[in-house]
């Protein structure tokens, strides 16, 4: 009965999760693509061991809790893809490096807790340029830098549209105190 084969059917889900971590094991970005850790208490637990076992090692692949973690560290970051056992560590680790690679471009070659923290919109826009839903879209980092830069071209003029309604308040109240 072919029902009854162990052979798993390739999945386009391949990703349960991208994570960020600092040099002391604590979240700076997680998303999970599906429920393998429901809770945020399950997550931070699982990331804790996940670090504990990977921040010493010169290595890139781990298994762990019955999953294919794919890692990389730099200066005082650590970046995680998780996909299931069976998954292709080729597949993942392609996610990696080019969620690595465009980060580093869109940070200047920048990849530290700093920088990162104050592009965390950059982060999230890559992130979704690179996995949606467990799905990975794009694997090149060009494209993924050059779609986060379309999408962030919308950020400015909101954000400077905000600007300029404060500018414009000040200017009101200011006017009204001096009268």
């Amino acid at each position: 009965n072919k029902m009854d084969s162990p052979i798993l059917e390739p999945s386009l889900y391949t990703v349960k999760a991208v994570l960020i971590l600092d040099n002391d094991g604590d979240r700076l970005y997680a998303k999970y693509y599906d429920d393998t850790y429901p809770t945020v208490k399950e997550q931070k637990a699982f990331e804790k061991n996940i670090f504990n076992k990977t921040h010493r090692t010169d290595s890139e692949i781990a298994l762990l809790e019955g999953l294919t973690v794919v890692y990389k560290s730099n200066i005082d970051l650590f970046f995680y893809v998780i996909g299931s056992s069976h998954e292709n560590e080729l597949m993942l680790m392609a996610v990696l490096n080019c969620l690595f690679d465009s980060l580093s471009q869109m940070l200047r070659k920048n990849v530290e807790r700093r920088a990162l923290l104050e592009n965390m919109e950059g982060l999230f826009l890559a992130v979704d340029e690179i996995v949606d839903g467990g799905v990975i879209l794009e694997s090149d980092p060009q494209q993924v830098v050059h779609r986060v830069a379309l999408r962030g071209d919308d950020v400015p003029l909101t954000e400077q549209t905000v600007t300029q309604v404060l500018q414009s308040a000040k200017e009101q109240i200011k006017w009204s105190l001096l009268r």
